[in-house]
């Protein structure tokens, strides 16, 4: 997905919040089919629930949509749902009343309230408890809601979005995600393709983050080396346009002349240079480890976790599985029970192609 318009040369592209539907345009059919289904949902009134992998742009899409929609004037609230307990989940989604539990020194306003005429975006809903889901039902379903502490009952008007990169629909099916909420929030659901799958997109993305990035670290770059071209249009983007837009502007920002070279391509899931470190070898481990499917599944989970510094919550959002399914992954008896595996961020100008051959 890449703009339809974009900033004049020189000038700082808007955030991703002041855009809307028509600003994006994509070469790939199933991401145009994406963004026509969300224009048509913007007309109406309809909950949307958007389902993508992590760095694929679910927020972005969310707001474009609703600064597309009727309710664009009024505010657009975004709330990321995963690791809070139910009692914080309930003051930030419904607020909480003076003195509702300890250190609570005012009356605070919740996301529903804050969200009122306008659109409430609710992040990684698949992470809700069954508490907290049961609650967001009842607001949504009928409108009302209580705050943390009190018994007043209080009224908010707004539009639902919620988003997801884990399967909701598997999750429904073995009961760890209601089938009532389900309903209630899937009114039309928009599917963003992986970056793996949208080879039209590449190079306009690419050319996008590139003249971004140039602008913010003050480079003139004037084009690619046909060995940094190879590495970058080959390359699986596991991550998503989040990590095409960091591997880009880390790039930009290493370069030492007018074209973008292999060994200022630095990708995070390493942090190593590209252009001196060696390529991953696809050859089996040498005699003596534990080569089963599951011994091999588990060293995987172990070596991304120690890259993200030993957070389960941030391993299990990148292996696309859930907190508890990384648990179970881990445990001693791993595999013995059934599974349930499961931002578009880049946007603005699109003219920048230009690839050098040295």
């Amino acid at each position: 997905m890449t703009p339809s318009s974009h900033p004049a040369p020189g000038a700082a592209r808007p955030s991703f919040g002041q855009y809307t539907l028509s600003d994006f345009e994509s070469a790939d059919a199933s991401m145009r089919a994406c963004l026509q289904l969300a224009r048509v949902a913007a007309r109406t009134e309809l909950p949307i629930l958007i389902l993508g992998e992590t760095g694929t742009g679910k927020t972005i899409l969310a707001h474009a949509t609703h600064n597309s929609s009727k309710r664009a004037t009024a505010p657009f609230v975004s709330f990321n749902s995963a690791a809070l307990s139910d009692t914080l989940l309930d003051s930030q989604l419904f607020g909480h009343d003076r003195g509702a539990f300890t250190g609570a020194s005012r009356t605070v306003r919740g996301k529903f309230e804050l969200a009122h005429h306008g659109t409430l975006f609710l992040d990684e809903i698949a992470d809700l408890s069954a508490a907290a889901q049961a609650k967001i039902l009842r607001a949504v379903e009928y409108g009302e809601f209580e705050r943390l502490g009190s018994e007043t009952l209080h009224v908010a008007d707004v539009r639902l979005m919620t988003a997801t990169h884990l399967p909701l629909e598997q999750f429904v099916e073995s009961a760890q995600f209601r089938k009532d909420l389900f309903y209630r929030i899937s009114g039309v659901t928009l599917t963003i393709p992986p970056l793996r799958d949208r080879p039209n997109d590449l190079r306009a993305l690419i050319a996008t983050e590139i003249g971004a990035a140039a602008r913010v670290e003050g480079k003139s770059l004037v084009g690619l080396s046909r060995g940094s071209a190879e590495i970058l249009f080959s390359y699986r983007w596991p991550g998503n346009l989040r990590e095409l837009k960091h591997v880009i502007h880390s790039a930009v920002a290493l370069s030492t002349g007018d074209v973008l070279r292999p060994e200022a391509i630095l990708f995070s899931a390493s942090m190593s240079w590209l252009g001196s470190a060696p390529r991953p070898s696809s050859a089996l481990p040498a005699a003596g480890p534990d080569l089963t499917l599951r011994a091999a599944e588990e060293r995987h989970i172990r070596s991304v976790l120690a890259s993200l510094g030993g957070n389960k919550r941030q391993a299990a959002r990148a292996l696309g599985i859930s907190r508890a399914t990384l648990d179970r992954k881990l445990s001693p008896d791993a595999g013995a029970g059934p599974e349930a595996d499961g931002e578009m961020e880049a946007a603005a100008e699109t003219g920048w192609d230009r690839t050098d051959t040295r």
